[in-house]
């Protein structure tokens, strides 16, 4: 009888246990860019309103538009256009638009181009974005990032050559700095003394709480060696040092990118390795803590794991979403896993078919605790 009484109170241990956790998760749903658009970007405000900026046209030379919601994603404003002529590119994924949100409201738009890095600015309470202006002065690029501090101080990166430069181990990322809210850029100049880029890959940047840049690329170096280095500058940008956190021995461009989202909770990275996604929180002093890879085996047919990012609630759940199987021309899946704050999967992984060819995904969190994908 004793044994009995035993086994039952396990068993209803275990059934409470499971239905907390099963109470615990988060909704996730999925939800298709406005307009058809490619490649979202997404940034919510600090009154919860969405903000996404998105490629439409000609994936070789298009529009991208802005729109915003105030009701958590279900309805979405008339789209604004961003640029005033179709100076921007969807081939390769990873040179699409990068936005950034302004302390004033400002909504801060740069995006590379050829030889241009472009950028725009939608003033608070403005309706119609500043014509783009080009920070690159000539210099042949790709790649490309956007930050935005609670000062109102931007950088703008990119990768691209110096002058008379060659080849991907003399490519050298770029930063181009504005200390009035972007009404000014300085002269564009290198971040820091260490040459090699991989010359296909995207980057992704991020402003800190107390004012600090990061800033995540993958470097080159014998046409084998495609680290990514974290950056961090502690003195509003002017300088930065960094750390090689992802080595990865290959012999292509593997045609990558990143992700760097701030939260109330800190600063969290998204990146790509060996056909396999990761996040991890970064601290306030550059260093990353624990990586925690996307469940099951990465580099099955089809799997192909690209394009991460991240969202965290305000519980501290992390939602992370990627994308599989696509490849030049190419669409594919969306994908995604819940985690714990410490990083304990939660749930199963989801999956959907309806990724268009040259596009990435975005996420972001909503008030109750719920996701929504973009894609």
């Amino acid at each position: 009888m004793r044994l009995v009484m035993a086994t039952m109170l396990l068993m209803l241990v275990i059934v409470c246990a499971t239905a907390r956790r099963n109470a615990a998760l988060p909704t996730v749903a999925l939800e298709r860019t406005p307009s058809a658009g490619l490649q979202p970007q997404i940034a919510v405000d600090a009154a919860g309103a969405v903000h996404a900026v998105y490629f439409t046209g000609d994936p070789a030379r298009g529009t991208l538009e802005y729109v915003v919601s105030r009701d958590g994603g279900a309805h979405f404003s008339a789209p604004l256009a961003v640029n005033q002529h179709a100076d921007a590119m969807a081939v390769g994924n990873m040179r699409g638009a990068h936005l950034a949100l302004g302390p004033r409201g400002q909504v801060n738009v740069a995006w590379p181009m050829g030889k241009s890095m472009w950028f725009a600015q939608l003033p608070s309470g403005g309706t119609a974005f500043t014509p783009e202006r080009d920070l690159a002065l000539g210099l042949g690029l790709d790649g490309g990032a956007l930050a935005a501090d609670g000062r109102g101080d931007i950088e703008v990166f990119w990768h691209g050559q110096p002058p008379n430069g060659k080849n991907e181990d003399t490519r050298e990322v770029w930063v181009s700095r504005s200390v009035d809210g972007g009404l000014r850029f300085a002269p564009a100049h290198p971040v820091w003394q260490q040459a090699g880029v991989c010359a296909c890959c995207g980057m992704a940047a991020a402003a800190g709480a107390g004012g600090d840049f990061f800033l995540i690329y993958r470097a080159e170096r014998a046409q084998v060696h495609r680290d990514l280095y974290l950056l961090h500058s502690a003195d509003r940008g002017q300088t930065f040092t960094g750390t090689d956190f992802a080595p990865w021995n290959v012999g292509i461009c593997v045609m990558s990118t990143a992700q760097l989202t701030k939260t109330s909770l800190g600063l969290y990275a998204a990146w790509e390795q060996e056909n396999q996604v990761l996040w991890a929180q970064v601290a306030a002093d550059g260093t990353l803590g624990p990586a925690h890879a996307a469940p099951g085996t990465p580099g099955l047919p089809g799997g192909n794991r690209k394009y991460p990012v991240v969202a965290v609630n305000r519980q501290g759940q992390v939602l992370m979403a990627w994308t599989e199987g696509m490849a030049w021309k190419k669409g594919g899946r969306v994908a995604w896993q819940l985690y714990t704050a410490d990083g304990t999967p939660l749930g199963a992984a989801g999956s959907a078919t309806g990724v268009p060819a040259w596009s990435l995904v975005a996420a972001f969190a909503h008030p109750d605790g719920s996701f929504t994908v973009m894609y």
